[in-house]
């Protein structure tokens, strides 16, 4: 079969060779798809630079989340069936840019119906991240402000299409016309193009000076000190991740001078502390699924021979929606 192989640390496209390898078998609990989609994370890229929390002995295969077909099941699986399609995340070293992938029965579901493959794909570590960020970590309620930073990509696409389906005004902030189209199709009620506006300017003036309810970081540095300027009484930051390459230090005294809350949110670890919890997630996002209410903005489909370019541009951020591996 076909696999993309990073075997050297570096960037992606330098590092990232498709060969021809066998097929691996599942383990206990353990399932092996035929690949039907992948999108391209950012965490694959920070794998292939070194740089992420997890680290796979090399060669590895990147590609940390899939939609696939079951085709063979190793001992101990009970509830799927060779032919189910299902989405989650894949067995490292055995990602999902490749033929055939494995996956964890624990962290496998069914595919929603009503979602495409690439869609489908789409749907599990963004759509759970916002989830869980927005609901359990930050409690946005029906009626409160939401600025979302990186509005246009995977996880800021998410994070805006939940923060609508629950009752939000949502702020997006994005870098460029481009991403500003992206983040008005999503369902953004206002959109700031960094390059040329003041974040902080226009959610005071959107929010008549009171500031954002929850503020959704995935950038980190710069954006979350600025973000700080702009968040209202009582109001949640989220800590999702730190994509601008700058982990920032948090001023604890300005959150309590102006009585904010710093959230950290690391989803994964849900899938070992409670998850029961990341099962219910994905039900209540195949509900909003079925119902209309999210649909995974799927910008591109390549081909398998184009993933290194695909997680390359990915990286660069010059990509937005989702960029989805179709083998």
């Amino acid at each position: 079969m076909r696999a993309w192989r990073v075997a050297e640390l570096g960037e992606p496209s330098a590092v990232m060779r498709l060969e021809d390898v066998d097929a691996p078998t599942p383990a206990p609990r353990q399932l092996a798809v035929r690949v039907l989609a992948t999108p391209a994370n950012f965490p694959d890229a920070l794998m292939c630079r070194g740089l992420y929390q997890v680290r796979p002995e090399l060669p590895f295969t990147p590609g940390v989340e899939l939609c696939g077909e079951v085709v063979a099941l190793g001992d101990e699986v009970t509830g799927f069936a060779v032919g189910d399609r299902v989405v989650g995340a894949s067995v490292l070293p055995y990602g999902g840019f490749a033929d055939v992938a494995l996956m964890d029965v624990a962290t496998t579901f069914p595919a929603p119906a009503s979602l495409d493959d690439a869609q489908a794909a789409s749907l599990y570590i963004g759509y759970q991240t916002g989830w869980f960020g927005l609901h359990r970590r930050a409690g946005l309620r029906a009626g409160e402000t939401l600025l979302v930073h990186a509005a246009a990509g995977g996880v800021g696409s998410a994070a805006v299409q939940l923060g609508k389906a629950a009752g939000a005004t949502v702020i997006g902030v994005v870098g460029g016309p481009e991403k500003a189209a992206v983040a008005r199709e999503l369902g953004s009620d206002v959109v700031v193009d960094r390059h040329t506006e003041d974040f902080v300017q226009v959610v005071k003036e959107h929010t008549g000076g009171r500031g954002a309810d929850v503020v959704y970081d995935p950038v980190g540095g710069d954006t979350y000190q600025r973000s700080t300027k702009c968040v209202a009484f009582e109001g949640r930051i989220l800590v999702i991740g730190f994509a601008g390459g700058e982990i920032q230090s948090a001023a604890l005294n300005h959150a309590l001078i102006k009585n904010y809350s710093i959230v950290g949110l690391h989803w994964g670890l849900y899938n070992v502390v409670d998850p029961a919890a990341v099962a219910e997630c994905h039900r209540a996002l195949t509900d909003l699924a079925d119902r209309g209410l999210v649909r995974p903005l799927v910008s591109e489909r390549i081909s398998l021979e184009r993933a290194a370019d695909g997680v390359q541009r990915l990286a660069d951020g010059a990509t937005v929606g989702r960029v989805v591996v179709t083998p």
